[in-house]
């Protein structure tokens, strides 16, 4: 039996969802709503309650992509400003550097705000790796979340 081509899409979204939340500047959780919606749009399930709750999940992993990374640099001492500094010095370390630009975009920021701050070496390192594991954490929140939504359809799939 050949499945409905919507449910392959559906996977496939499902799939590059997961991946791409892995993925800077990759919207994997936007397409894991997308595979969501599709399934249900070509086979009418999951139910209603089950579809609220992985649009939910999905909504999560979207507020994690685009929050995450600003809540991360907050959280470890920083200010708004270099919290805002720090997001556009990631947008253009991984234009230009891929995942590693990304990183060193934030933590270089960070680190330097922090130590132009504060005069001190080892307070700029804290409060840049504070937010480089934030980032790092989101990431993995993100893969999870995707990941859950991938594993509930497959098993409504094979009820």
């Amino acid at each position: 039996m050949i499945p409905d081509p919507l449910v392959i899409v559906a996977f496939a979204l499902l799939v590059a969802g997961v991946v791409f939340s892995v993925v800077p500047l990759l919207p994997g959780p936007v397409l894991s709503v997308g595979g969501v919606l599709t399934y249900w749009w070509a086979t009418g399930g999951p139910g209603l309650l089950a579809l609220a709750a992985l649009l939910a999940v999905g909504v999560t992993a979207a507020l994690v992509d685009w929050l995450g990374g600003a809540v991360a640099a907050k959280s470890s001492g920083v200010s708004t400003r270099v919290s805002l500094l720090a997001g556009v010095a990631g947008l253009f370390g991984t234009v230009t550097a891929g995942p590693v630009g990304l990183l060193a975009g934030v933590a270089g920021t960070v680190f330097l705000a922090s130590y132009a701050r504060e005069r001190e070496a080892a307070t700029g390192i804290r409060m840049a790796a504070y937010a480089t594991a934030g980032m790092l954490g989101t990431v993995v929140v993100q893969t999870l979340l995707t990941g859950s939504m991938l594993l509930a359809v497959a098993v409504i799939a094979l009820l």
